[in-house]
């Protein structure tokens, strides 16, 4: 019997304040269905929309196993494409179609991949301080808990908190996170310099520009940072500034991370075949999901160019289960980010407690061990959903501030 979509509908959760969309694909086959991460936080009832008004009733009555047929229809389907909005609702579906077929196989999704190339995935954890000795005591801590990799931020991205407006600001100045880019260049410098002095260089450093400063200036710190031999440089420039990155190949040996926000092709298509970056970071609900993530992972791997996918908070567990698949099995993969999601056994102590709303909500969970992740091994993408649980924590659509990033004249900085 022919497994057809019966209904795809979203549930929305944020059991840790952070908006959650998650996409359910039912089938017609009696308890049978598959489920998938939507998720954009600042806009998940424009997702939501999309995917219970349109991709809905695209999708009922078509063949649940079709998954490239379904992916093409859908990125198709409303003419324009290639947006974070539309391709959240397509990963949604998507994730959920895999799931589906590794239930139909019996297998973990890894093994649909061609199996696994290591047993567990490195990952790398942010340790971030108000100062150079709270930072550092933060890195010693992910140490001892085995990680290898840790990303070093000094209050956050070198900004103020939001509403703090400079006293060099305009008069009426609007609010938002003011950012002074030659300050934090050489705070930025001094940090990693005093990282190296206190921690040694027997750990892995990375370090996040967030798209925070223009080009010639990112030029500038990381060619300044290569004393202090960075596992990557992440994001220097913005996805409109990409150009620049040839600039930059030729100015500095840093390895170089790009592509949190990238949405298509397009956009790393060139970086990827000239060479241009060292690892590729997209976020893999952003670009469509598992079916583009994959393609995308071969045609790096032709050039030289490893895996870093995106795995912050604000992407649901079955998201973070994806990345786990891939990475497993992946020839060129390089590192995972690992927003800190440990089973409620596992305690922080000072940083992070167990997240046990979390994983209620989503029982399945990939776990994390010694600086190690772990996929457990039931078939698809081997994480569940309590939608009763779910209910408990219902999102909250409010104004995103933490975006709202400006330069020290008062105008507008990506964040």
């Amino acid at each position: 019997m022919a497994v057809k979509i019966e209904k795809v509908r979203v549930i929305c959760t944020a059991p840790e304040g952070i908006n959650l969309v998650v996409v359910k694909v039912e089938t017609n086959q009696p308890g049978l269905y598959g489920l998938g991460c939507a998720t954009f936080a600042y806009r998940h009832l424009a997702v939501k929309t999309v995917v219970e008004e349109y991709l809905d009733p695209l999708l009922r009555g078509r063949d649940a196993e079709a998954i490239e047929e379904l992916w093409q229809l859908m990125h198709q389907n409303a003419y324009w494409r290639n947006g974070p909005i539309s391709n959240n609702a397509i990963s949604g579906v998507d994730m959920a179609l895999w799931d589906i077929k590794g239930k139909l196989a019996g297998m973990p999704l890894y093994q649909l991949f061609g199996g696994k190339c290591r047993e567990g995935v490195p990952v790398y954890r942010h340790a971030d301080g108000r100062d150079l000795e709270e930072l550092c005591e933060n890195i010693l801590r992910f140490k001892e808990m085995g990680l290898q990799t840790i990303r070093c931020q000094c209050g956050g991205y070198g900004g103020d908190s939001y509403g703090v407006t400079p006293a060099t600001a305009p008069e009426n100045a609007p609010k938002g996170i003011y950012l002074d880019a030659r300050q934090y260049i050489r705070d930025t410098v001094k940090l990693f310099e005093g990282i190296r002095s206190r921690i040694g260089y027997d750990i892995n450093l990375v370090h996040d520009v967030h798209e925070r400063i223009a080009p010639v200036e990112a030029i500038r710190l990381a060619r300044a940072l290569e004393p202090y031999d960075l596992f990557f440089l992440e994001d220097p420039v913005s996805i409109e500034q990409t150009a620049w990155l040839r600039e930059l190949r030729h100015q500095t040996s840093i390895p170089i991370a790009e592509g949190e926000l990238f949405n298509n092709t397009a956009e790393w298509k060139t970086l990827i075949t000239e060479q241009l970056i060292d690892f590729i970071r997209v976020h893999i609900s952003q670009i469509g999901g598992i079916t583009p993530a994959r393609k995308l992972q071969i045609f790096a791997e032709q050039f030289g160019v490893r895996t870093a996918w995106h795995g912050p908070g604000d992407m649901s567990p079955l998201a973070h289960a994806a990345n786990i698949h891939i990475d497993l099995a992946a020839q060129n993969f390089g590192v995972q980010e690992w927003s800190g999601i440990e089973p409620p056994n596992f305690v922080i102590q000072e940083l992070k407690g167990p997240h046990g709303a979390l994983l209620e909500v989503f029982p399945g969970l990939p776990e994390y061990r010694d600086g190690y992740v772990y996929a457990n091994d039931k078939p698809g993408l081997g994480v569940d959903l309590d939608g009763k649980e779910a209910a408990k924590y219902p999102c909250e659509n409010t104004v995103t501030t933490w975006t709202q990033t400006r330069k020290r004249d008062g105008s507008l900085q990506t964040p």
